[in-house]
């Protein structure tokens, strides 16, 4: 594996967009029986006291937006970092920072837009 200037810490932004990502599916759906079967502590009669707690919470309209356009922060500052860290670490000369750095920046503006075609 290449770079290693940053530790590789570029993938813990990563990690953070994808948590994001997961809360953005879950945003008000309800817990599937796996979940709920891991949610222990509970008393089993605990979902016919709190059926509302079968559900995810539901973020407002105005925290979604956001929580969007943090995963699309994240994504850009994840790519930036990798690319400075391959840079650094003299994996990319200065055409190919450049050249990479378009690249990978390109793909993720085709995979948002694509993916805002499904909302």
């Amino acid at each position: 594996m290449s770079g290693g200037a940053f530790n590789y810490d570029q993938y813990k932004i990563g990690y953070i967009a994808d948590e994001i990502e997961q809360t953005i599916r879950n945003n008000g759906r309800e817990k599937t029986k796996q979940e709920i079967k891991e949610e222990n502590w509970r008393d089993p009669d605990w979902y016919e006291k709190y059926p509302e707690d079968k559900f995810h919470y539901k973020h407002p309209d105005e925290v979604m937006y956001a929580l969007k356009e943090a995963v699309k922060v994240l994504r850009i500052a994840q790519i930036y970092a990798h690319r400075v860290d391959w840079y650094f670490s003299g994996d990319d000369g200065e055409e190919s920072f450049i050249e990479r750095l378009k690249e990978d920046l390109d793909k993720l503006k085709d995979g948002q837009e694509q993916d805002n075609t499904k909302d």
